[in-house]
């Protein structure tokens, strides 16, 4: 079986900012943790783009866990828009392991809001 591979936002979801102040959000951090340990195939990403990715990574003691650090797209080419990919689904940061791994392979895709 092909491991799952999961891109991770930042920003409100690794850590929180309150001003000048970034509060790490430790139960999804842990999350990250247990997917690398399950397998699963992790990049990180963020519209503050590559390097500030990395450096959360690396703020947050987890730069071990991501195959790469991405800056996140502005336009995705691709034959299907993204709610019809089949594989694929979006997950809140609460729902990482109850999401994990069963049940994302098995839940119908969301509808696209913008449709």
């Amino acid at each position: 079986m092909k491991p799952h591979v999961v891109f991770i936002d930042v920003d409100d979801t690794l850590v929180r900012s309150v001003g000048s102040k970034r509060i790490p959000m430790s139960g999804v951090v842990a999350d990250v943790r247990r997917l690398k340990e399950s397998g699963a195939v992790l990049y990180l990403w963020s519209s503050g783009g590559q390097e500030y990715a990395r450096a959360s990574a690396e703020e947050l003691g987890i730069t071990d866990c991501f195959t790469a650090f991405l800056p996140k797209p502005h336009v995705i080419v691709d034959d299907q828009p993204m709610h019809r990919w089949q594989t694929t689904r979006h997950v809140y940061p609460a729902q990482v392991i109850d999401a994990w791994p069963g049940r994302i392979a098995n839940r119908p895709a969301e509808a696209d809001p913008t449709s």
